[in-house]
């Protein structure tokens, strides 16, 4: 014979609780806000830390007008804080304004590039600009994220 606690334990089982699905739902909806919650509150600890933080970059070309022409660019990479990057590569393409191809060259310890470019204008286009990207050094914490400065060309006349 069954003592009292066994039987109502067999008569309360899983299987014949038609309920159980009922909590559920809420439960998970529950579970999935404090989950991101706790995720957002860690990565915001996360990106306070200045271990973890990313410097971007910007480009400084030299000069900043040009004309058509074949004529050599200096760029410096430079941090958010204005110290020069040096063994970044610099990259020139054409913008508005037609290039040759792809220009790159890499930064010395000044922080500085020198890109040799052609740029030309089409017929009755007075200006155009010449857009430079940078590929900070690799396994260093620069980013370039946002748009650098773009080169601007002018016609002559």
């Amino acid at each position: 014979m069954l003592d009292r606690f066994t039987r109502l334990h067999r008569s309360q089982g899983f299987h014949t609780d038609e309920r159980a699905i009922e909590g559920l739902p809420i439960r998970l909806v529950i579970a999935l806000v404090v989950g991101v919650a706790s995720l957002s509150v860690m990565m915001n600890m996360l990106g306070g830390l200045q271990g973890l933080s990313v410097t971007e970059l910007d480009a400084r070309p030299s000069p900043e007008v040009v004309t058509p022409g074949d004529q050599t660019i200096d760029l410096t990479v430079v941090g958010s804080d204005g110290d020069p990057v040096s063994d970044a590569t610099v990259v020139v393409t054409g913008g508005t304004a037609d290039i040759d191809g792809v220009k790159t060259a890499t930064t010395g310890r000044d922080g500085t590039a020198s890109v040799r470019v052609d740029p030309s204008l089409r017929p009755n286009q007075e200006d155009g600009t010449l857009v430079v990207d940078i590929k900070p050094p690799a396994g260093s914490e620069f980013a370039d994220e946002r748009g650098n400065t773009e080169i601007l060309v002018v016609s002559e006349s």
